[in-house]
């Protein structure tokens, strides 16, 4: 069989055609992403294979431009895809700072210790020229921003966090024997945003029964987002709502815990110990568990935030143009993470023995990016498109596109009496 290039892959994901400056040609990512997600993806099928009462169709390369694809965005450098992320030089090194929620704006004054006028990234880019790219994404990290400098080599970070973890993108610690072993597995789904519903989603394609629990006064931002990308992601799975403020609330959710063959989790660890969750007990009774956050459960940097892009940045997946860095892919860290970290729940639910899989977005991504780029040449073809050659092949580069679900994902609370009967007993 002739050797596929990993910039192929690339090109087909759609992630190539988002990446790069809108007046200029698609560029290559770092290493082999998008051949990381075809590899895992194939895992996944053949540790899911047989627990479905039908032969799933599940997507491919495509899952990376899935999202740009549906809310119709293109390269957009120097900024991110969705407008929110830009990487600037520093007086040493490089800065990726996200601000995609409204507050974060609130927050620059105190960033920047100072004004900030009516253009934020022009203030932003001059703050990051008095300080060191580890000491700004520090700064930036202690008030909430998801900030992070990034590495020289891409995919090898040399912070305290990488060498807490080993480099490794996901941890396992072994618990008790798993107290349920369903035909149909229920996962009850504690996620939001990308990375984990992503990892949902495909469990559910698989056979397995999806329960997403949210906040009555928090619900995932997601909703407020593309009713089709929403639907993508979590047609079919129940709707559970849930007032995490008051004891009745936590009780349900413990409930719902103990009858879960699966947890999935994406928030930083100190949100469920405040409401006296405790993963690693729920493990110990046999219960499996899955924890999606930016850089790991433990570690100096448990608690950091980050979104999609920064995350992305700081594994080293961004792109060199004209001599400035630009961003790479749309969210990558997100997609990626989600893909394995479905592969890792697969093997949970195949296994006798509950374990917490602890995934990190910028570790698991960073392990894709430490091979170089096949030489290649990025040229324009017909109707405005671009192509891709290689010293053995050309192909063109694929523009994003999204699988589109047949059918509407519930509303908030939906399935909450008729999941809470059945499941959440005392």
């Amino acid at each position: 069989m002739p050797h596929r290039p990993a910039v192929q892959d690339w090109a087909e994901s759609g992630a190539m055609a988002l990446t790069g400056r809108a007046d200029g040609p698609p560029l290559a990512s770092p290493g082999m992403p998008a051949t990381a997600i075809r590899a895992a993806l194939a895992v996944f099928a053949e540790l899911r294979h047989g627990h479905s009462r039908s032969t799933p169709s599940l997507p491919g390369v495509e899952v990376l431009g899935e999202r740009a694809a549906i809310f119709g965005r293109g390269r957009n450098a120097p900024w991110s895809v969705g407008g929110a992320f830009r990487v600037f030089p520093a007086a040493s090194g490089y800065l990726g700072i996200s601000l995609p929620r409204p507050d974060d704006l609130t927050l620059l004054p105190a960033l920047v210790e100072g004004e900030v006028g009516s253009e934020p990234w022009q203030t932003i880019s001059a703050w990051t020229q008095t300080c060191s790219a580890e000491t700004a994404a520090a700064r930036a990290q202690l008030l909430g921003i998801a900030a992070a400098a990034i590495p020289d080599s891409p995919g090898r970070p040399h912070d305290r966090q990488f060498r807490h973890r080993g480099g490794h993108g996901i941890l396992l610690r072994q618990g008790g024997f798993r107290r349920h072993r369903r035909t149909q597995p229920l996962v009850v789904d504690l996620t939001s945003l990308w990375a984990g519903p992503l990892c949902a989603h495909l469990l559910g394609l698989t056979g397995a029964r999806i329960v997403k629990v949210e906040s009555t006064r928090r619900p995932d931002g997601s909703r407020s987002g593309s009713r089709d990308f929403y639907d993508l992601l979590h047609a079919g799975h129940a709707s559970v709502a849930v007032d995490f403020t008051t004891a009745e609330g936590i009780t349900t959710l413990r409930r719902l815990i103990d009858a879960a063959d699966l947890v999935l989790e994406a928030s930083r660890p100190h949100a469920l110990r405040r409401l006296g969750i405790d993963a690693d007990a729920a493990v110990d009774n046999g219960t499996s568990w899955l924890g999606i956050t930016a850089y790991g459960r433990t570690g100096p940097w448990s608690d950091r935030v980050g979104f999609g892009d920064d995350v992305a940045a700081a594994a080293g997946a961004v792109v060199i143009d004209g001599g400035e860095v630009l961003p790479c892919g749309d969210a990558l860290a997100d997609p990626v993470a989600g893909v394995h970290a479905a592969v890792a729940a697969a093997a949970l639910l195949a296994s006798d023995t509950a374990f917490l899989a602890d995934v990190s977005m910028r570790d698991i991504l960073a392990a894709t990016l430490r091979v170089p780029v096949e030489p290649h040449d990025v040229i324009p073809g017909p109707a405005g498109l671009w192509r891709v050659r290689t010293a053995d092949a050309e192909f063109p580069v694929a523009p994003p596109r999204a699988r589109r679900s047949e059918t509407a994902a519930a509303e908030l609370g939906a399935d909450t009496d008729d999941v809470l009967a059945r499941w959440s007993r005392a």
